[in-house]
């Protein structure tokens, strides 16, 4: 089957305000990342805040430009097309939810213009046509009628992000990116936009992409999990497999860090600096926190290797071994923590320049 969205070694670099007078420094906000979304499926996307996630988001839409390496959508290379071609084939095939959506929206058009925008852009049916569109997608995420001629500012939260939701389906896209759709939200409201993104996804056979620090509803919302660490996907594991048999040791730290009602533990301690995005450490990005790191770690970044169940595969010169407790891990990271606090090795550029 072919792949919606395929990332192929496709790195993203900014320039930062900071660094001398003659050249400023690079941020690596996405480094080497190769990724396809199946249609239908729904991938979620975890890592600490700066990990890229969210510029991962913006690549699959074709909203961020990468500085080198492709994209492609329906196997087409989405930067070799055309400007118009590329509005027509993503604009109306991909849908994007933001994080706010009190920004995300425009405070000065009405709920039916908001609705309607995308429709008139890409020319999708007569004005009839649109306006009964309008009403089907309030009905679709829940919003009464009543409110097509309210401001944003006169929804609550809820409903402002359910108007998101209806906008990114305006066009009926195969491919829907949610960035942190809940995190501006209520704890009561977040269940009810979950709940309404799951019964969307299988009403419509969306292939959806969910990005959250909430990694535990990530979990339970996904066919499939990515884990970022400084611009790299460093593990995909199936949703059902990465709290307990995740091979990577970062992604075991996250998933312990998550409090547990039924079986609580002690979060895996994480000890030494944090690398920055701008000057990356050598080899693996996380060794100046992994209490397993060692020399071949600062010298090379490992190439994925397939762990014993399929779709999942790993970046870890020393994986955690296949069966190996959280508890136990959580003891083996703690005898490690005062070795591992003293490494403090220095970082390196090993980037290569795209």
């Amino acid at each position: 089957m072919t792949p919606l969205v395929a990332l192929s070694d496709t790195h993203v670099v900014h320039k930062a305000r900071t660094g001398g007078l003659l050249a400023r420094d690079r941020v690596y906000a996405l480094t080497g990342a190769d990724l396809a979304i199946a249609p239908g499926e729904t991938v979620g996307v975890v890592g600490e805040s700066g990990c890229g996630k969210s510029t991962l988001a913006k690549v699959l839409v074709g909203v961020q430009r990468p500085t080198s390496g492709t994209v492609a959508f329906r196997g087409q290379d989405v930067w070799s097309m055309k400007p118009a071609e590329r509005r027509t084939a993503i604009g109306s095939s991909t849908g994007m939810i933001f994080q706010d959506p009190s920004t995300a929206l425009n405070r000065r058009l009405t709920i039916r213009q908001i609705l309607r925008d995308p429709l008139d852009v890409h020319r999708r049916g007569t004005p009839a046509e649109r306006a009964d569109r309008v009403r089907e997608l309030m009905s679709l995420v829940g919003l009464p009628r009543a409110l097509a001629d309210a401001l944003p500012g006169q929804l609550s939260g809820g409903q402002r992000q359910r108007v998101a939701i209806a906008r990114a389906l305006a066009l009926d896209p195969d491919l829907v990116v949610a960035d942190e759709p809940t995190s501006a939200l209520d704890v009561s409201v977040r269940a009810q936009i979950l709940n309404l993104l799951l019964d969307l996804k299988e009403r419509l056979g969306l292939a959806l992409v969910f990005v959250s620090h909430d990694i535990q509803t990530v979990r339970r919302m996904s066919d499939r999990v990515i884990t970022m660490y400084l611009g790299r996907i460093v593990e995909e594991s199936p949703a059902d497999e990465v709290t307990d048999r995740s091979r990577h040791p970062y992604t075991r730290a996250l998933f312990s860090a998550t409090p547990g009602l039924l079986d609580p533990i002690d979060p895996i301690p994480l000890v030494g600096p944090v690398p920055s995005a701008t000057r990356p450490p050598s080899g693996c990005p996380f060794r100046t926190r992994c209490w397993k790191a060692d020399d071949a770690c600062a010298s090379s970044m490992p190439d994925f290797t397939a762990a014993s169940t399929p779709d999942h595969r790993y970046r870890c010169h020393h994986p955690v071994e296949e069966g190996q407790s959280t508890r136990a891990l959580v003891a083996q990271a703690e005898s490690a923590a005062p070795a591992t606090a003293m490494a403090d090795v220095p970082f390196q550029h090993h980037i290569r320049e795209p």
